[in-house]
């Protein structure tokens, strides 16, 4: 029997793959650690959103290619409900090679060993293992672009805006396009964000200040020197959340 080491708690994961040989035999796999509790298999990517979002598995073992919604999507997708470790499962290595960069926790290039598979489960514990004793971590949001994913700390957002069926998140000097509606974002992103435009949402902690247009209205002002529109609707708002976000004297 195979042993990668015991945590408190049995591990609960996903398997993710159209395939179902490769999703069997990762379940097999999988069956024989004793640190491992429930086990459930997705045949689609649509399908794997609804039961990550429904069971929050500790682990999911997740196929790039997927017709329709791939594994990139579905992390894209999951906004901050992404579980504590992620390793993709492909038979493209360009693909998983580039998630991995951009921060995944491993990959398994089918067709791959048992030796293989244990470093990589090996790994996840250890990642599970740390991820609950530290209540700290930052949330992440998974971003997707051409051949990769980019996994985003939500404090470096600066603000985000509404393009269409995509938001844009400005972080820094870098712009990436997400797959989620300005409500979804306002949700997952809590309150060290605020909305100020049907079409904005601001990081309290990058604003600077208010500037009084000519027209009566105010910008508001980031550190950056950014300004953008503040709607009327959202100005009392704004103004409560970075009272309470100003530190006490």
């Amino acid at each position: 029997m195979m042993k990668t080491g015991a945590l408190a708690e049995p591990i609960s994961t996903l398997v993710v793959d159209d395939e179902p040989l490769a999703r069997r035999n990762l379940t097999v796999l999988l069956q024989e650690d004793p640190g491992i509790g429930s086990i459930e298999e997705c045949t689609s990517g649509a399908e794997a959103v609804e039961a990550i979002r429904r069971r929050k598995p500790d682990l999911i073992f997740l196929d790039v290619q997927m017709p329709q919604c791939d594994g990139f999507d579905v992390l894209e997708l999951l906004g901050t409900d992404l579980p504590r470790a992620i390793i993709f499962v492909t038979a493209h290595d360009d693909y998983a090679l580039r998630a991995f960069e951009a921060g995944a926790l491993d990959y398994l290039l089918k067709p791959f060993d048992d030796a293989r598979f244990i470093r990589a489960l090996a790994r996840a514990k250890e990642k599970i293992a740390h991820f609950s004793t530290d209540q700290h971590l930052p949330h992440r949001l998974a971003v997707k672009a051409p051949g990769k994913l980019l996994f985003i700390d939500i404090s470096d957002i600066d603000w985000v805006e509404a393009a269409s069926y995509y938001s844009c998140l400005h972080v820094g000097q870098k712009t990436h396009a997400i797959r989620r509606t300005m409500a979804e974002l306002e949700r997952d992103l809590g309150d060290r964000f605020v909305r100020i435009h049907r079409s904005t949402i601001v990081n309290v902690q990058r604003v600077s200040g208010l500037q009084l247009q000519p027209s009566g209205d105010y910008a508001v002002l980031l550190r950056s020197g950014v300004q953008l529109r503040l709607s009327r609707r959202y100005r009392r708002s704004l103004a409560e959340r970075m009272v309470s976000a100003a530190p006490a004297i």
